[in-house]
């Protein structure tokens, strides 16, 4: 039976960092944090998992060229390796969901095919593919290549259920986008477009604003979660990030009225969300 998690459950408890009155970050690995967690108690995930993309290539940032290495946590370890990292987190985050929550993860080709499959052996059922454009994306310097400027968002429900279970607030999000159904491919503009067959709503890459507290080498975009937790989740339900890194997810949880739960291995990295928490952008 799902039950409703009480944030205070987690004030005596060991990794618990920062806490405000509708969320909790928990400094630690996620996977041990997450089996402390009931079964069923959790409404929505939102993961941002590590890309495996720091192995000594560069990108390019402001014109130049310059290193993707963000740190031990995001180094590959082989492709068994990382599928069986994918596999693992995935298990601890299908446990805790209720049968009406969802999952939402973030990921380039890098990892995203990994992270399907191993959603598929574990039963999740498999909602949408959401596809999000970003114009401004870092050119290719190899020119070997087209630009990368699309990521990829598998959404998910833990089980296959009959009659579907999964909340989506698919009448909000059809009154978002101007009366038509909403697509899965998310593009990023500046502004929708008024008049056309079919609205497109700015999902800006992060803005300077959003980075007043700090910085995170994956940081999304507060409009990409916004529109996440719009979809499937309602005032009160209990949002969980298990790879919090600079809480975007939890801003955006809180300005929706949900309560939100984050998981981060790194203490620079809670601090910096805490910052967040308690001013939002």
């Amino acid at each position: 039976m799902a039950r409703r998690l009480d944030l205070h459950d987690w004030d005596d408890l060991p990794g618990t960092a920062e806490r405000g009155p509708a969320w909790t970050l928990v400094q630690g690995d996620c996977l041990e944090a997450l089996e402390r967690l009931p079964p069923g108690s959790v409404d929505l995930v939102f993961a941002d998992p590590p890309y495996h993309l720091s192995n000594g290539g560069s990108t390019c940032k402001s014109g130049r060229r310059a290193s993707v290495d963000k740190g031990a946590w995001d180094r590959s370890g082989g492709v068994s390796e990382d599928h069986a990292f994918q596999a693992r987190w995935l298990g601890a985050c299908r446990r805790v969901l209720k049968p009406s929550g969802t999952i939402w993860v973030s990921g380039t080709q890098h990892v995203i095919f990994s992270v399907g499959y191993a959603m598929q052996e574990l039963g999740f059922h498999l909602l949408n593919t959401v596809t999000w454009y970003k114009p401004n994306a870092s050119p290719n310097l190899a020119c070997r290549f087209f630009t990368h400027s699309t990521e990829i968002l598998l959404w998910a429900s833990p089980q296959r259920l009959r009659p579907l279970a999964h909340r989506f607030n698919y009448r909000e999000m059809k009154a978002q986008n101007g009366g038509k159904q909403m697509r899965d491919l998310w593009a990023i503009a500046e502004r929708p477009e008024p008049g056309g067959e079919q609205v497109i709503w700015s999902l800006p890459t992060p803005a300077p604003r959003e980075k007043v507290h700090g910085r995170h080498p994956t940081q999304k975009p507060l409009g990409l979660l916004d529109r996440v937790i719009a979809a499937s989740a309602r005032p009160g339900d209990l949002v969980l990030d298990p790879f919090c890194g600079s809480g975007t997810t939890g801003v955006a949880a809180v300005r929706a009225g949900c309560r939100f739960l984050g998981l981060e291995r790194d203490p620079e990295y809670v601090d910096l969300a805490a910052r967040r928490l308690r001013s939002p952008d």
